[in-house]
């Protein structure tokens, strides 16, 4: 849902339906054909941004919406084409101001997210169900449901009042990110370079680390900079999930770890889940027109953050963007771009520390992937690089559960 800020790709167009770019049923060995093996894997996404999507006029969780790359991925009809069982349904909220006005309304944005992503649920209760465990991420396959985990990507709604990391928790969050694109009360952001550097979490921040742990919930990494990933694995007693970050020995980008940070985090037991976002694998060059028509966007509403805007300038920033978005797209990664990130991370940490999450409906995705329909093609290609199916359990959902089961166990009862 992030697209308001200049580094995220454009939302462009793809058709909706079969997907033809699906991996055939050639056979992969005595395990049976690539399409039996994807299908039988416990397949999840740590970061899908599709509450976004949710109270969105026209989107409906159980059609096949047509495509439109970062902004519509994911639906039911296309999870089932790919095999897709669920994942991290993400609470979102951008950065503003570090005041209690907008903490307030951030937190009532984040519990609106929340409570839309539950009434999902009961709507379709014989598609979707709630998980709160790695046992329950099982049982929901077992059944022949989707599995819906919440996470926090920004923990600023959580202000200071370290009591709503617990209230979030009750309500089923189980991943928690403390930091976005800029700096706040609890660490230093990857991607604000103009701010002063807070020296990775603050004091803030470590206490949010603690909570975490005591309630058992995941931290993320995926934003923050590496100090401050360094600074919750210094501190925490659980591993740490990165839930959508690449890897900068082969895109240096701020919002990319390097391949030294990447053997720490597999020390301490972590696991990086691989981003699609173009802009964050390789180098696109935005069109010209693009950026002046961005500028002037930004120009118009005085970079004020989303809590700044009336309702009416919000939704008239959002109707503005759209029409950029459309006009001046920008020029898309591709598949074999993202496997590298991919296959570089499974080379230096191996296939215990390495998943999938990339960004769904909030920016991710590359021409070849555009949708999750299309994920039976990472199966392949893996396993024609030499990975077995039990490599593919792991990097699927394996070793998400793994973290997950070991926040679970660490909990302060």
């Amino acid at each position: 849902m992030k697209h308001f800020f200049n580094i995220l790709p454009a939302l462009a167009l793809a058709a909706c339906g079969a997907n033809p770019d699906a991996p055939a049923d050639a056979k992969a060995g005595p395990e049976g054909s690539i399409a039996e093996i994807h299908e039988r894997l416990l397949v999840m996404d740590s970061h899908l941004d599709t509450p976004a999507n949710l109270s969105r006029p026209g989107f409906d969780i159980m059609a096949d919406n047509p495509t439109r790359l970062g902004q519509v991925q994911v639906d039911l009809p296309k999870m089932q084409r790919g095999g897709l069982d669920g994942g991290f349904w993400v609470i979102y909220t951008p950065q503003g101001p570090l005041d209690a006005a907008s903490f307030e309304a951030a937190k009532q944005a984040a519990l609106t997210r929340s409570d839309e992503i539950l009434e999902m649920v009961a709507a379709h209760p014989d598609h979707f169900e709630l998980a709160e465990t790695a046992d329950d991420v099982e049982r929901i396959v077992a059944a022949d449901r989707r599995v819906v985990l919440k996470s926090i990507e920004n923990a600023y709604p959580i202000g200071t009042d370290l009591g709503l990391v617990e209230e979030f928790y009750n309500r089923g969050v189980r991943l928690i990110g403390p930091v976005h694109f800029r700096d706040n009360q609890f660490a230093d952001s990857a991607t604000d370079l103009s701010a002063s550097d807070l020296g990775g979490l603050t004091p803030l921040g470590e206490d949010l680390v603690r909570e975490a742990n005591r309630l058992g919930m995941l931290i993320d990494g995926s934003h923050a900079a590496g100090s401050a990933v360094e600074d919750i694995m210094d501190l925490s007693t659980t591993p740490i999930v990165l839930s959508h970050t690449g890897v900068s020995a082969l895109y240096d980008h701020p919002r990319n770890i390097s391949d030294d940070l990447l053997r720490r985090v597999a020390a301490d037991g972590g696991v990086i889940q691989i981003n699609a976002l173009g802009s964050y694998i390789e180098d696109l060059e935005p069109p010209a027109e693009r950026t002046a028509a961005l500028e002037a966007l930004a120009a118009e509403f005085e970079g004020r953050s989303m809590f700044e805007l009336s309702d009416s300038e919000r939704a008239a920033y959002a109707a503005r963007r759209e029409v950029i978005d459309s006009d001046y797209p920008m020029p898309l990664s591709s598949f074999d771009v993202f496997m590298e990130q991919m296959q570089h991370a499974l080379e230096i940490v191996g296939p215990d520390h390495v998943g999938m999450g990339a960004d769904w409906d909030g920016g991710g995705g590359v021409a070849g992937m555009e949708d999750v329909s299309y994920l039976p093609k990472v199966s392949e290609r893996l396993m024609a690089e030499g990975y077995s199916e039990e490599d593919l359990r792991k990097i699927w959902g394996g070793n998400l559960l793994r973290v997950l089961r070991e926040a679970e166990a660490a909990r302060a009862d």
